[in-house]
């Protein structure tokens, strides 16, 4: 059972949940049988994670990138409480709700032209999928649908699902068990390193001729903005983002 007031876990019913979820939960980059148990984590605030037997952990990986705010944030739980108090979900086939509607109004507020649409969807890796099928629906759309492939960085990380393995580096990255099933896609080399770091014009040429050879065949240019993060953490210069970043006539970005 759990103290409720402490936040702790009688040690039992601990090696309990944690051995039936070794059994049958199958963790993200994780084996299955799991080769040594989960930690069990029964309460979370700002930074920290409590374990079941009280034990206080730094959450370093923010949830894995996504807690920017921290845990239990009384701001974001009081409007999550006060939503659930109106309605926990809805199809947004056919149908809209205040809420959405906002959280809109505040996006194209903070995007430049031409963002001005958006598409909700539940996860990063869902988000690039749903761009890439943008990409590929607008070149058919066009009756050019030989433009089916995508420009990318070595060592780029976008997502675990097939669209995004695709993307991801294909020699160092998770994903080479797929390879012989995934698009077979545009790399260019990992961009220089260095946040300050003047353009290296040599790269960016070299860029913009890999983008113009392959333009009669490219869907789209799609790169990490200013950090690889799989990819070691590789900062480059905010400028060294793709052929369009030093030529935008490049007839890849037509």
């Amino acid at each position: 059972m759990i103290d409720l007031k402490l936040g702790r876990m009688s040690p039992a019913e601990s090696e309990r949940l944690r051995a039936f979820d070794g059994e049958h939960v199958w963790h993200p980059y994780a084996p299955m049988p799991a080769t040594s148990p989960a930690e069990l984590v029964v309460e979370a605030s700002g930074v920290r994670l409590t374990l079941a037997d009280g034990t206080e952990l730094i959450d370093g990986m923010s949830s894995w990138w996504a807690a920017i705010h921290g845990y239990r944030n009384p701001v974001l739980d009081a409007a999550v409480t006060a939503q659930l108090g109106k309605m926990a979900h809805v199809m947004f086939g056919g149908l809209t709700h205040p809420a959405a509607i906002g959280l809109a109004e505040r996006l194209v507020a903070l995007t430049p032209e031409p963002l001005t649409k958006v598409f909700f969807a539940d996860s990063g890796s869902v988000a690039v999928e749903v761009a890439i099928k943008m990409a590929l629906q607008y070149w058919r759309a066009q009756g050019r649908p030989e433009r089916h492939r995508l420009l990318t960085l070595r060592g780029g990380y976008h997502g675990d699902t097939f669209g995004d393995m695709a993307v991801c580096d294909p020699v160092n990255g998770m994903h080479q068990l797929f390879s012989d099933v995934l698009a077979r896609h545009v790399f260019a080399p990992s961009p220089p390193l260095g946040y300050l770091a003047e353009p290296d014009e040599a790269y960016l040429k070299e860029l913009s001729a890999l983008a113009d050879a392959h333009a009669h065949e490219l869907a789209g240019i799609i790169v990490e903005p200013v950090v690889q993060g799989a990819g070691g953490m590789r900062f480059y210069a905010p400028s060294t983002c793709g052929p369009c970043a030093t030529s935008p006539t490049s007839t890849a970005c037509r």
